[in-house]
């Protein structure tokens, strides 16, 4: 069982920039993939989207509308993963989730935390 917690969020102007960080509670260095989610905008309910994310090889992946504004991150000394986000726009407010794909005693499983909010004004 592994628990992450997510921090770094807030209130930022439009082009602001934040670092958002994910804290599991066990080793992360194993992962399969890291990364964060976030809330669908045009979505209701739990829809969430891909922002980035990063494989156990190095290898990353960005939305398209994040690319060139969002670096993601991995700490493995700490066992955190970061979101580095720039020139945010109001379109980037959202819940945003970190969540491990983890292989655990052979049983893979993908852990979420609960969410940090980032809400960017106009």
């Amino acid at each position: 069982q592994v628990q992450l917690e997510e921090s770094g969020g807030g209130l930022v102007q439009d082009g602001g920039s934040l670092r958002l960080s994910c804290a599991a509670s066990g080793s992360i260095v194993g992962a399969n993939v890291v990364g964060w989610d976030r809330q669908a905008r045009q979505a209701a309910g739990t829809q969430r989207e891909l922002v980035a994310s990063i494989a156990s090889g190095g290898s990353t992946n960005y939305a398209d509308s994040v690319k060139g504004r969002f670096t993601i991150s991995r700490d493995t000394a700490n066992d955190t993963v970061h979101l580095q986000i720039n020139s945010l726009k109001p379109d980037d407010s959202s819940v945003y989730y970190c969540y491990v794909d983890l292989t655990i005693h052979w049983v893979r499983r993908v852990y979420w935390g609960q969410g940090t909010q980032v809400t960017v004004s106009s």
